[in-house]
């Protein structure tokens, strides 16, 4: 940062520590004073700004990328010596920063606690701005065949500024194909851009099939490095000595001594089922998140839903497979478990699974390029069946056969037939599939919606609350429409764009799309401005995520300016104008920001794609979802076996009853919603606390999937173990190298795992190394060869390559660490940021993919617009709803900020709520948390919630 500001405040630091340094006796004994720190980091503050006239160059190669490690004047400068105190650790310096904490992060006996603060937060921006731009430098990789034209460039523009793809074309046997034109330029016009289409085609206009259903999965990692079990070159075969294969190390006694919920009393928990008719006397313990609610779990298997699926209709190929339960590693070689093994374990070995579909295993091309020859594409690739967007597909459809199972009310076909339910007021529920939709015969009894597989009562809430959300949006249009029938909505036709279009003149089918596109917006806005600062609770990320939304140098927060500018301007210079800038850092270089670009752009016309994809950037490669994206979302441990259910009307504050997730499935989900209503299951998750991401706290439930379509001996899944055999599948890198791959440092053995702020003796300090020895028995260990270099994607300090003893001397008996599963050691991740439901290795990956997809999506740039939206979906989604902004009393950790839209959302469409959700400021908050001063995690009731039944045991 400058650090002009500072000068005077650095010239008194000066003078303070010459007269602090002054001997005295047994000074050597004392630890440093708060004025000592201060002054301290006031120089380092000076130092500071010639490090970063270095850090903030981004690097031409992969080698010196930035790895989230500052030196140790930044550190000293940003956040004193607990900064410095965790240099030596591979995790990211930001996190001990002043004020990117709770309170405790904010430094006592200083001058001011406010400048270290500011100084803290903006450079925690900072770093994850540079770990951004490198990201989106270094680790775009699309699978579908338009690689070498990103590394080669193409008819002397260089590949991240190409923004057209003949990969991105429509085959000839879409029905679209003719319309968009055909054999010639394509071009999407008409009716194919005014919406959201239902395959996800003509999102990008000139590029009609990126993000479309059934588009391959890309890869945010060179291909080279993919399925590392095939040891299909030098670097795979030296980093994993040919120890790994799809079901070595065994994926079931992964999960099962690693991953398994320890019982207290197991007679209670009964894996997962709990006892009969819903007893309250269940109990299944869980390592519980005191920040983040149930509510929460559910929403991002609601994301998923839209997001991607290997699946073709709930199912994957015809053929099964062994799923593991057969070896454990012994002497460092595998042997088979013993009978006497496999019942101490808990797992299966009869247990089988379909196996992935996989689009393409023949060998990938290869192409050379200034002397380096890359693969065209990974050895494998696998097909997204969802659309790719932001489009609530999930709720709306990805195909033509999941359009069909979306409902729409024969009365008015602009809104979503929800039904009355006897018992039960308000708008109404979805209703359940009928004798003739296209649906898997386990689906029957759900209710209708257009993703109906893993199907669970928090599903069923989220589809409901939307269901209702997209009627609300409808009345409110129509009311807008009985009022000035003649006034203009907002909307135009691109065949007739002068036209103004009037209220009255927008047909169902019109209203019917714009509430899909506003309600898709507000999902956006929710996950962004909402869900994931809850997620990742602390200050430099409520700002950062906030501004991700309005704009990156569109924001009014001084210190989220100054913090991108300084990465901008540092490496390339200024621009204003988007259309002018056509490197792919353009859209860091200009103002507007991600949100609404469109909507800041005079003279628009909906006619050329030069305006309504104007604002869209993929930075030279095309959007498509990323496998190692699906990845990091493997969240069960967020899911609880049984819900605390809480009867609205009677007491909020008493658990009622205690209902088994795995109970509330496919079609027993109805009965359950529709018996207890919205209110009640509201309620219930959203004062719930969700499970902590870490090991042994895996549902086990899902250990003990009982899946009657199997066609297996025990009709069982262990759906922890199917998660690692997925990833294997899928050809991610394991944990070390996936790291590496991402710009995070490499961990050299696994003692790195453990937390160095654990005591030695505590509770946490002996289950960690209790973590370490069981991942030391699973993954081995082996002598190290120096000769062997394992990766190409770092280098170390000195610039020499790594190699196989990861800086320990030749010869060494070193740990398997570069073996451990990208799952396993994420959830092993001890140490992280405060607030951080997720490791830093997981959001790493949410630092470049929630990013993109925002830039790639014109609906949410450039096609930001009452042309689009109408003007009151502009604002409906902008305002969080209607009537203008509502605003939060006070500052909730210091900010004056508008009433979050999930919050807005659940109160307007169960007004019941309204009096529950007051206080609340974040909706994925335990509703009743006393969420304190600055990023508290304490779990302490707020007032009214005293009596609440979660806190007697803690």
């Amino acid at each position: 940062m400058r650090l002009l500001g500072f000068a005077p405040f650095i010239l008194a630091a000066a003078c303070l520590l010459h007269a602090q340094n002054t001997p005295t006796a047994n000074q050597s004994s004392k630890p440093p004073s708060p004025k000592e720190e201060e002054a301290k980091a006031l120089l380092a503050c000076g130092q500071m700004v010639s490090d970063e006239l270095k850090v903030l160059k981004i690097p031409a190669d992969r080698g010196p990328r930035f790895q989230g490690k500052v030196s140790e004047a930044t550190a000293m400068c940003r956040g004193g010596y607990k900064a410095l105190q965790f240099r030596g650790t591979p995790w990211v310096d930001w996190g001990n920063y002043w004020g990117t904490g709770d309170m405790s992060s904010l430094p006592t006996g200083f001058l001011s606690s406010k400048l270290p603060a500011e100084r803290g937060v903006a450079g925690a921006l900072l770093d994850l701005e540079l770990q951004r731009v490198e990201l989106v430098k270094f680790n775009l990789f699309d699978n579908s065949g338009s690689y070498p034209e990103y590394v080669q460039g193409q008819n002397g523009v260089g590949g991240p500024a190409l923004k057209v793809w003949p990969e991105m074309r429509l085959g000839s046997l879409n029905p679209f194909y003719n319309a968009v034109g055909g054999d010639g330029v394509q071009v999407c016009k008409g009716d194919l851009i005014r919406w959201r289409t239902v395959t996800g085609i003509c999102n990008d206009v000139v590029n009609p099939a990126m993000g479309s259903s059934g588009m391959l999965f890309a890869r945010n990692v060179e291909f080279e490095t993919s399925f590392p079990d095939q040891g299909l070159n030098e670097l795979t075969r030296n980093r994993h000595g040919n120890r790994l294969s799809l079901l070595e190390p065994d994926p079931q006694v992964i999960s099962r001594r690693l991953f398994t919920r320890i019982q207290s009393d197991p007679a209670k928990c009964q894996e997962g089922y709990g006892l009969p008719n819903d007893s309250n006397a269940a109990n299944c313990d869980y390592k519980k998140a005191p920040f983040f609610n149930v509510l929460a779990a559910f929403w991002i298997q609601f994301m998923t839903h839209d997001w991607f699926s290997h699946l073709e209709e709930g199912h994957n190929q015809t053929e099964y497979m062994s799923v593991g339960c057969a070896t454990k590693l012994v002497n460092g070689g595998e042997v088979p478990l013993t009978s006497e093994d496999i019942q101490k374990l808990g797992c299966r070995p009869d247990d089988r699974m379909d196996k992935g579909y996989v689009a393409q295993d023949s060998a990938p091309g290869t192409f050379t390029h200034n002397g380096h020859t890359y693969l065209d594409r990974a050895p494998k690739t696998m097909r997204n069946t969802n659309t790719a967007w932001w489009d609530a597909s999930m709720l709306y459809g990805f195909d033509d056969t999941s359009r069909q199972r979306v409902k729409r009310d024969p009365s008015d076909p602009a809104k979503l037939l929800l039904v009355s339910v006897a018992g039960q007021s308000g708008p109404g529920y979805l209703p359940v599939f009928g004798p003739n939709d296209p649906i898997n015969p386990e689906w029957a009894g759900q209710e209708a919606t257009a993703f109906p597989d893993n199907w669970t009562i928090g599903l069923s809430f989220l589809h409901n609350l939307f269901a209702r959300e997209h009627n609300s949006f409808d009345v409110e249009f129509r009311r807008v429409a009985a009022q000035t029938p003649n006034a203009d909505c907002g909307l135009r036709d691109p065949a007739n764009p002068k036209q103004i279009v009037r209220y009255r003149d927008v047909t169902p089918d019109q209203l019917f799309e714009v509430a899909r596109l506003v309600v898709a917006a507000e999902i956006a806005k929710i996950h962004t401005t909402e869900w994931t600062p809850q997620l990742l609770y602390n200050d430099p990320l409520y700002l950062g995520m906030n501004a991700n939304w309005s704009g990156l140098l569109g924001t009014s927060d001084p210190l989220i300016s100054k913090a991108l500018s300084e990465v901008v301007t540092r490496n390339f210079g200024d621009s204003t104008n988007a259309k002018k800038t056509t490197e792919w850092y353009s859209v860091f270089a200009s103002g507007p920001g991600i949100f609404g670009l469109g909507s800041k752009v005079s003279g628009y016309d909906i006619t050329k794609p030069e305006y309504t994809n104007g604002g869209v950037n993929h930075f030279g490669s095309p959007f498509n979802f990323p496998e190692e994206f699906v990845s990091v979302y493997r969240l069960h441990s967020l899911v609880p076996d049984l819900l605390e259910y809480r009867d609205f009307k009677a007491d909020p504050n008493k658990i009622a009853k205690r209902v088994p997730v795995v109970e509330t499935f496919q079609g027993k989900a109805t009965p359950f919603m529709q018996s207890m209503g919205m209110e009640n299951w509201a309620l219930t998750l959203g004062r719930q606390r969700l499970g902590l991401l870490t090991l042994h706290n895996s549902p086990l439930f899902l250990q003990n999937l009982k899946m009657g379509r199997l066609d297996s001996k025990t009709q069982q899944i262990d759906v922890v173990a199917l998660d690692i055999i997925r990833d294997r599948e899928h050809g991610v890198p394991r944990f070390n190298e996936f790291r590496r791959q991402y710009g995070l440092r490499q961990l050299t053995s696994f003692d790195d795992f453990r937390d160095p702020a654990a005591a030695p003796g505590s509770p946490d300090s002996i289950e960690q190394q209790d973590a370490i020895q069981t991942l030391r028995e699973l993954y081995g260990q082996h002598v190290c060869d120096t000769s062997k270099v394992i990766t190409d994607a770092q280098v170390n300090d000195d610039g020499s390559p790594i190699n196989d003893c990861l800086g320990h001397p030749n010869g060494t008996v070193i740990d398997n660490i570069e073996d451990v599963d990208t799952v396993v050691g994420y959830l092993a991740e001890y140490r992280r940021p405060h607030g951080f439901a997720i490791s830093e290795t997981q959001f790493v990956v949410f630092i470049l993919n929630a990013s993109r997809r925002l830039f790639s999506d014109r609906f949410f740039t450039s096609s930001f617009r009452p042309e689009f939206y109408t003007t009151l979906g502009v604002n409906w989604v902008n305002n969080n709803g209607p009537g203008g902004v509502m605003m939060e009393k006070g500052t909730p950790n210091g900010h004056t900020q508008p009433v979050s839209p999930m919050k807005r959302v659940l109160m307007r469409n169960i007004p019941e709520l309204t009096l529950e959700l007051e206080p609340v400021i974040n909706a994925f908050d335990p509703w009743a948390r006393d969420r304190g001063q600055y990023y508290s995690l304490a779990w302490k009731p707020r007032p009214g919630a005293e009596s609440d039944d979660s806190f007697k045991a803690q």
